[in-house]
């Protein structure tokens, strides 16, 4: 794994991907680098017209498919229209959004997140198994260090909304479900990865109060710390791509606090590693998106 770059990705002639948020930043480059080693990359993105935009960039062999994460309908209308898949990669996010509701009724970042994500992977698991060693790839972030899952409360009917355990709750939900997905699951492999700290338009949605304050410190930071797109995406591609990438695994930089490098197994926090917590969300998502994954 030492030093792992784009130029490492076997070919990927004849093989599907599916990557949420494939419109803009670590998606796009997902799609862009798969498509060019060959692979058909299925860009699930909100926008249409946005999707059709990023198109342009990519060369190879992609199309756009219609996917909002924060509408279970939109979720489930996707999912239908997936016949075959080798890899779905679990990328798309909001972050430190103000306080609102999915279509669902759910609270917006654990709702898109997590929730829809999940549901997706659930739904499209038909699809997954047509294919021999078909792979999740689900994004999380360095943010899941400060995550809390209150199963009481997940989606802040009662506590206070704070857009930090808000986001911090969605990140250590995608580790956990990868976890147990991957215990669940005896013919798709799940993977978790985060792309440490990355410049990215993941802040165009944040709060005004925050985006000011990460655009302040990140302006004078960045250069130290943070990551170009190409770099943020290699872990993600390495989950995806590599034989020698383990399900039930997690990925990131191998830097400093894994905030940049290459990719190589990080650190995940004891909350993530506590299994009774990954079941028991399992059931909890079941219990709120009202999807039953058909698994052993």
């Amino acid at each position: 794994m030492s030093r792992w770059t784009e130029a490492d990705i076997p070919d990927q002639t004849g093989r599907t991907v599916l990557v949420t948020g494939a419109n803009s930043g670590l998606g796009l480059r997902t799609a862009q680098v798969l498509a060019a080693r060959g692979a058909h990359v299925i860009m699930g993105c909100r926008s249409v017209q946005r999707g059709e935009t990023a198109r342009q960039t990519v060369r190879g062999s992609a199309e756009v498919l219609e996917l909002d994460l924060a509408d279970l309908s939109s979720v489930r209308a996707a999912a239908e229209k997936v016949e075959a898949l080798d890899v779905l990669v679990n990328n798309a996010g909001i972050m430190a959004v103000p306080n609102g509701r999915t279509v669902d009724g759910f609270e917006r970042q654990f709702g898109t997140n997590h929730l829809g994500h999940a549901a997706l992977t659930w739904l499209l698991l038909p699809a997954l198994r047509q294919r021999p060693g078909a792979r999740v790839v689900t994004v999380a972030s360095l943010a899941h260090q400060y995550g809390y899952i209150d199963f009481e409360d997940p989606n802040f009917d009662r506590r206070p909304y704070t857009l930090r355990g808000s986001y911090g709750q969605s990140k250590l939900a995608n580790i956990l479900f990868a976890r147990e997905l991957e215990r669940r699951s005896p013919d798709v492999t799940s993977i978790a990865a985060h792309p440490g700290l990355t410049v990215t338009e993941l802040t165009n949605n944040m709060a005004d109060s925050h985006k000011s304050l990460v655009l302040r410190v990140g302006g004078k930071i960045s250069h130290l710390f943070s990551q170009s797109v190409e770099m943020g995406a290699l872990p993600q591609l390495y989950a995806a791509t590599s034989a020698e990438a383990r399900g039930g695994q997690y990925y990131g930089p191998d830097g400093f606090n894994g905030f940049r490098g290459h990719p190589t197994i990080a650190r995940m926090t004891a909350a993530a590693r506590d299994d009774l917590a990954a079941n028991r969300l399992w059931e909890l998502t079941i219990k709120l998106t009202g999807i039953a994954p058909d698994l052993p």
